[in-house]
């Protein structure tokens, strides 16, 4: 299988820079097969790009090739596990996948491991307003009290009983976002190290959280009827 690499980049936001750095990918013998806009700041866009190279070892000399086009700043290139993402379409089964749960404790669970999915997360939970875990998805327990505490949600023991704490700062190589679900009083929380979490990963969170939201009002209106 031809290896898949995600190029993440900062570019100039004008006509033409896109297209220089596609050739330059072309001049390794890369292939572009996915493009998706996470920011625009400044005059800059931050994009994403898959890229089928015909060896890793090429890596090195795509990163030198794209970094020589005037204004594009390499932020970050990883090798992706899977197959090749579709942002649009990955949205959209994770929503599906939120609507078809038919219990409280199935729908959190569904939310934490879609947006660890989707954000390609270290990890995902659920917490109620006391900070108390209510779903959790992702890596080591040592890393997600880490991460809790940078993002002011307090650390939990072993009962899912927390502590919110403030004023903490994160650690500089890892970021968190979170999500309320408005009518249930939870919130969701994320975190990942090495890559800054951007607008719009920050949104999707946002909208997969109203939509999770949402389900558990039909879902706490069907038990109220029962």
């Amino acid at each position: 299988m031809v290896p898949t690499h995600v190029i993440r980049a900062w570019l100039p936001d004008r006509p033409g820079a896109l297209g220089a750095v596609a050739s330059r990918i072309g001049a390794v013998r890369g292939d572009v097969i996915g493009i998706d806009i996470l920011e625009r700041s400044g005059g800059r866009a931050l994009d994403e790009l898959m890229v089928r190279l015909p060896s890793a070892d090429l890596v090195p000399l795509l990163i030198e090739e794209v970094a020589q086009v005037d204004g594009v700043v390499v932020e970050d290139v990883r090798l992706l596990p899977g197959p090749a993402l579709d942002p649009r379409l990955d949205g959209l089964e994770a929503a599906a996948a939120l609507v078809e749960q038919r219990g409280s404790d199935a729908l959190l669970s569904t939310l934490v491991r879609q947006a660890r999915w989707l954000m390609d997360a270290d990890w995902a939970m659920v917490v109620d307003g006391d900070g108390g875990l209510r779903a959790s998805a992702g890596t080591s327990w040592e890393t997600v009290q880490a991460d809790r505490l940078g993002a002011g949600l307090g650390s939990v023991d072993g009962n899912g009983v927390g502590t919110v704490v403030s004023g903490l700062a994160p650690d500089s190589q890892r970021d968190t976002a979170r999500a309320h679900l408005t009518s249930s009083g939870l919130r969701v929380v994320l975190g990942r190290t090495g890559r800054p979490l951007r607008e719009r990963e920050r949104s999707c969170l946002s909208h997969l959280a109203r939509i999770a939201d949402r389900r558990w009002c039909e879902l706490d209106a069907v038990q109220s009827l029962g």
